[in-house]
């Protein structure tokens, strides 16, 4: 690959495995019982719910408020401290139209940008460092939502087939 091309691929690469992550959990948070979204298996877990608002304001912080400019305040620890709220319907509505426009702002970065400083939480970081951070803790919290919920329903929610390919739909990206 031509070192022209390494930025485009990247955040092409970086805003479809984000929507990827986003389809997920779209998939499987409604699994999930109202009584449920809430639920904390002890005191050193979060719960759905508690991931999703999180993880909205990750994306909110580090791609619409730090790299679009958009004016955002955010109270983390409200994020984990809530142990009720709104729906898990809700909930992903509010985070699937964050990481659509978190998306957006991925797509319209330039190689300029990505390797422009940006302070975004405290930490000074590249653009590409801010978009890598973002996507690196989405698929992590994914991650532990999707244990979550196999845990509760005891079903199989992989999207691998058994030779390791990705099942269809899931656009092919490893």
């Amino acid at each position: 690959m031509a070192g022209d091309e390494l930025g485009p691929s990247f955040v092409r690469y970086a805003s479809a495995k984000l929507r990827q992550h986003m389809e997920q959990l779209a998939r499987v948070v409604p699994l999930v019982a109202p009584g449920e979204l809430w639920h904390r298996v002890n005191a050193h877990t979060n719960s759905v719910g508690n991931l999703l608002l999180h993880l909205a304001g990750n994306v909110r912080q580090w791609l619409l408020a730090g790299l679009a400019g958009e004016p955002f305040e955010r109270d983390r620890p409200a994020e984990f401290a809530a142990r009720g709220g709104p729906s898990g319907d809700e909930l992903l509505a509010r985070l699937a139209d964050v990481v659509a426009r978190g998306c957006a702002v991925i797509e319209r970065m330039t190689e300029e940008d990505l390797g422009r400083e940006w302070t975004i939480q405290g930490y000074r970081v590249t653009g590409l460092v801010a978009v890598f951070h973002v996507v690196e803790h989405f698929a992590g919290h994914s991650a532990q939502v999707v244990h979550m919920v196999k845990a509760l329903r005891d079903v199989d929610l992989s999207s691998y087939d058994a030779q390791g390919q990705r099942l269809a739909g899931d656009r092919g990206l490893p």
